[in-house]
């Protein structure tokens, strides 16, 4: 991972304290509560989606639109975005519902993400591009992370547009993202575990 991917990573999804994990590959298994979770693979598909495939969920915010389509076991997911795309409040879609356990509100989870931000449509971060996971406590990232991730079950894949009160109210400026910005996440769980 480059050194620039690996501050994104840092600062504009996790916003972890100095003891802050980076993009890892998960390990062959996670517990929670417990329970031995095989993830569904330790990497994230790089290939690009097919334009063929109908979006999974579409939102029309306060201004714009997105649609997204989640990431299959090959392809890495799409989020098309009508710009400026905003919301006021964070609102959160199963796009495919997994059959694990439960992620709890502080567990530790392992995921394959991609982010855009609705100002301007630009990927600011994505584990799909690295091809590998990211794994970090949900106490440590921002609130609209972990409000999509929080009550899921792995295996599922999740889109969120996150309010900027839930992201960055104040923007962060290395990664591009201004102040007010609403950002669009797809995620897939990968596994998880309680600490």
């Amino acid at each position: 991972m480059n050194s620039r991917r690996g501050v994104l990573l840092s600062a504009v999804v996790v916003a972890m304290t100095l003891s802050a994990c980076g993009s890892t590959e998960s390990s062959s298994e996670s517990t929670s509560g417990g329970e031995s979770t095989p993830p569904s693979t330790t990497r994230c598909p790089t290939a690009a989606p097919s334009s063929d495939v109908a979006s999974e969920w579409e939102y029309q915010g306060q201004t714009g639109k997105v649609a997204v389509t989640g990431s299959t076991e090959g392809a890495a997911p799409r989020i098309d975005v009508t710009t400026p795309f905003s919301v006021a409040t964070t609102q959160v879609k199963t796009l495919k519902e997994g059959t694990g356990p439960v992620v709890g509100d502080t567990s530790t989870v392992s995921v394959c993400y991609l982010g855009v931000d609705g100002r301007d449509a630009k990927v600011f971060d994505s584990s799909y591009e690295r091809g590998a996971p990211a794994e970090f406590p949900l106490d440590g990232v921002v609130t609209g992370f972990k409000k999509a991730i929080s009550g899921q079950k792995v295996g599922s894949t999740v889109a969120v547009a996150m309010s900027p009160e839930d992201g960055y109210p104040d923007g962060m400026p290395d990664a591009g993202i201004q102040k007010g910005d609403t950002l669009v996440f797809e995620i897939k769980i990968l596994s998880t575990r309680a600490d």
